[in-house]
């Protein structure tokens, strides 16, 4: 209180600074402690079912590995085929999907807050989430298959460019929204356009978190069966191109498991070690790079 009878509002900030200040009393320490414990513990039990089908695919599957399954098509008994057909079918699918959901992402977080169109554009991409693979798979099916009247690896890019696409804009907007308002405050001020500071300022502050959704995208794509069934169905020699019926990992895998002789059932695991590698190496690429433009 001040000598006029008045409450100084800059005590009121000293004594809450001196409160932040103060250590924890013992009810709050064994409270944080045991929320700390119980993440943890909680944390290792989401781990154990992971890690049991690593180690599951790794102990069956490790003892199936031969060199030339890496350059011999699956007629021959390799996977060579079978592996240029998923990296061609995910990079069409990423071409297709990267673009338009980033762009889309951008549109929904920076220039369309609250806007009848964005709404719109969330209720769609919201629905695009919840739609099955094989539903996809269906309608890529009857809009380019039976259009050019073959299975062709562009179809198959192209339906997994639509399973990509909402993960890419959910996770393209959801990163944008996570960057503070000052940054883009601290732009306008030293004289930035709109494009500009979104594009080179929290563009560039987002890109880990959209380069996770990415990430997450094309594990999902590359793990799918069923659209590519439909539309890039398989072959057991090397493709013509991209307008003609192309192998992949993931019904390579369905077909392995179809087989009735046990040592082509046996090559699931080996066959699920390749694609889960993959899936790894284009991870750890892409952070690298991320980490070196940082």
């Amino acid at each position: 209180m001040t000598k006029h009878g008045k409450h100084n509002p800059g005590n009121k900030s000293e004594d809450l600074a001196i409160e932040l200040l103060q250590p924890l009393s013992g009810r709050r320490l064994i409270f944080n402690y045991s929320m700390t414990a119980i993440a943890f513990i909680l944390s290792l039990v989401a781990l154990v079912p992971l890690l049991s089908i690593v180690w599951e695919i790794l102990t069956r599957g490790l003892s199936g590995i031969k060199l030339e399954m890496f350059w011999l098509p699956v007629i021959d008994d390799g996977f060579a085929n079978a592996i240029l057909g998923t990296i061609k079918m995910v990079a069409i699918a990423s071409a297709i999907s990267i673009p338009v959901g980033v762009m889309t992402g951008i549109f929904l977080a920076e220039f369309s807050q609250g806007s009848h169109i964005a709404k719109f554009v969330r209720f769609i991409n919201t629905i695009l989430t919840g739609v099955p693979s094989i539903v996809v798979g269906i309608f890529v099916y009857g809009i380019i298959v039976i259009t050019f009247k073959q299975f062709s690896a562009f179809a198959g890019g192209f339906a997994l460019a639509v399973i990509m696409l909402p993960v890419i804009v959910l996770a393209t907007e959801e990163a944008l929204k996570l960057i503070p308002n000052s940054l883009r405050l601290a732009s306008a001020s030293l004289g930035g356009t709109r494009l500009q500071t979104t594009f080179c300022i929290v563009l560039t502050a987002a890109l880990p978190g959209i380069t996770t959704g990415i990430l997450l995208a094309i594990a999902r794509a590359a793990g799918e069966t069923a659209p590519l069934i439909f539309t890039a169905l398989f072959s057991l020699n090397w493709s013509d191109g991209l307008l003609s019926p192309t192998a992949s990992m993931s019904v390579l895998i369905f077909n392995l498991y179809n087989e009735p002789s046990p040592e082509k059932t046996a090559l699931v695991w080996t066959a699920a070690i390749v694609l889960l590698c993959l899936v790894l190496f284009t991870s750890l690429l892409s952070r690298t790079l991320i980490s070196k433009r940082k």
